[in-house]
């Protein structure tokens, strides 16, 4: 297979590693992105968490709570500088208000009835758009509920109040003292905007990405040259690492790193006098998962200049 500039050079913006690592991982695994990471990895020359170009999308992430529950929303803008709009910040803030009393899905949000009007949040977009001038969406929202207990939320770069570049719920099951832990769930969603687990226990971490994990410690394990009962030993550790830094509970706690999470909540429930339980935690980042666009400035400026 022909391994084009393109393919390296995306290869490069993954991973971080040099253009001929790159073209050889790209060879070696006939041009197979995803292959080709892992085959660097293997070789120690690319991270796995290596993040790849800058994302597109501007606008806000708002959270509302209400009793027993939470919810945070992400609208989207074509420019930070709309997000800086008052009429923007308030579409979001009202956004947020509507999905509290909904079940959190996007349709569901985008169906509510946007507040003293008798238009829905999805026409209010649309009109919005008209009035402001850029494009918008509705991208995602979510909501965590409790039976008995606190949805804690957290705004990471508050832009004002409710409103920021990411927004995290944490959802605590306890009959204790609330302010304990509400107190306690806030601190943990600071720790949920620092760290960003993929899951809340081990069991909740998707099979394939484990697999994945285990084929590249395997691969490291067997450079080592040593036997397979060794090998298999060191492939057990590092998954049970890796399990520490991506698993909330598992993961030291950022306000105090001598405790895990999972220890920490169990202190907690003590102070809060009754067993504590964390049944879920939402983190949504402004653009998370959507490329910029990229554009060559020089050619835009030329064509503006009415050059070939």
């Amino acid at each position: 297979m022909t391994i084009s500039a393109s393919m390296v050079k995306d290869l490069r913006e993954k991973t971080g590693a040099g253009m001929m690592d790159c073209k050889t991982a790209l060879a070696e695994t006939n041009g197979d992105i995803e292959a080709a990471i892992d085959w660097l990895r293997a070789k120690g020359i690319a991270k796995a968490d290596k993040k790849s170009g800058r994302t597109a999308a501007e606008g806000l992430v708002g959270v509302a709570a209400g009793d027993n529950k939470a919810v945070v929303v992400e609208v989207n803008s074509e420019t930070d500088f709309v997000a800086r709009n008052d009429a923007f910040q308030t579409l979001v803030r009202n956004v947020a208000q509507v999905a509290l009393a909904t079940d959190g899905t996007v349709d569901a949000v985008a169906a509510g009835t946007y507040p003293a009007s008798e238009k829905s949040v999805a026409d209010t977009i649309k009109d919005a758009i008209g009035t402001i001038g850029e494009n918008m969406n509705l991208r995602r929202s979510a909501q965590l509920s409790v039976s008995n207990g606190v949805v804690a939320t957290y705004i990471h770069n508050q832009v004002v109040e409710g409103l920021g570049k990411m927004g995290v719920l944490v959802a605590i099951e306890s009959d204790g003292d609330k302010a304990a832990l509400n107190a306690f769930g806030r601190q943990v969603a600071m720790h949920v905007a620092a760290t960003n687990p993929l899951a809340l226990v081990e069991t909740e971490i998707d099979a394939a990405t484990v697999e994945r994990e285990k084929a590249v410690f395997s691969e490291q394990a067997r450079q080592s040259g040593k036997p397979d009962a060794i090998v298999e030993k060191m492939v057990e550790g590092r998954l049970r690492k890796f399990y520490e830094e991506v698993v909330l509970l598992k993961q030291a706690f950022v306000i105090n790193p001598d405790l895990t999470v999972e220890k920490a909540l169990e202190a907690v429930a003590k102070e809060a006098g009754a067993p504590a339980k964390i049944t879920g935690f939402v983190r949504f980042a402004l653009g998370e998962g959507i490329e910029r666009e990229q554009s060559d400035f020089a050619a835009e400026v030329a064509a503006a200049a009415g050059k070939k």
